[in-house]
């Protein structure tokens, strides 16, 4: 909780006339909600490289004091090919938009193929067309993690470029840092494994960005419906 009030905090340096007090303000003056992150991605082969490396961005993300959710590639594999001429969409497309629509955060992981992202990946990518029409249209508001796995250097970094300009078009919000993993060198034996602990560590920092960023949104925007002056002087008596 600390943490949280401290990023409130340094949201709100300028927001109140007289200076905060103690932290009692930050805890009584919102109603506390641990941000939700979404991860995305995999392969059609089960326990795949991109979906293992997603799970340790999203382990980052819950570090942080998120809430995670996974649509792996068994998932993304059940997907039809969104076509926007349909009206009428599958319980598998409802669920990822329903998911999307709610989460504060989203992480993307992709194989680099060809020099670009999957078909697999950009499918669920389109299906977020659904999201054009809502307050928050498509990705608008919230923090993109990108996470690109690629048989060699050279695909990954053309993937990860190509992943947030996608990302962009979609109106999110890339974190600062990518991470682009070469699959030649680093393996993932296991669920929870990395051979290299400074790949690890690079997935984690993606997954920490995105749920610090979804802090620091959720934070503007609670503080941009309080009467902070009101508030203050409330607590202070």
């Amino acid at each position: 909780m600390i943490r949280y009030a401290a990023a409130l905090l340094r949201t709100n340096r300028c927001a109140c006339a007289a200076p905060l007090q103690s932290w009692e303000f930050f805890v009584k003056s919102f109603e506390f909600r641990r941000p939700l992150v979404v991860g995305i991605g995999g392969t059609t082969r089960a326990a795949s490289s991109t979906e293992r490396a997603l799970r340790l961005a999203l382990r980052g993300a819950e570090a942080e004091g998120a809430r995670t959710r996974l649509f792996g590639g068994t998932f993304l594999h059940s997907l039809p090919h969104y076509a926007p001429e349909h009206g009428e969409r599958t319980e598998a497309q409802l669920e990822l938009i329903e998911a999307v629509r709610e989460a504060d955060a989203v992480i993307i992981a992709t194989p680099g193929y060809h020099g670009g992202v999957s078909g697999l990946v950009k499918n669920a990518l389109d299906t977020l067309e659904e999201l054009r029409d809502d307050k928050r249209p498509y990705l608008d508001g919230r923090a993109v993690g990108c996470v690109v796995t690629a048989y060699g250097w050279q695909g990954g970094g053309a993937v990860l470029t190509s992943l947030r300009s996608i990302v962009h078009a979609l109106r999110g919000w890339p974190t600062p840092y990518g991470a682009a993993v070469n699959s030649l060198e680093t393996r993932f034996e296991t669920i929870d494994s990395c051979s290299d602990p400074k790949v690890a560590e690079q997935l984690a920092t993606v997954g920490r960005q995105a749920a610090q960023f979804a802090l620091a949104f959720n934070a503007r925007d609670v503080l941009g419906g309080l009467d902070l002056r009101n508030e203050a002087s409330t607590l202070a008596g």
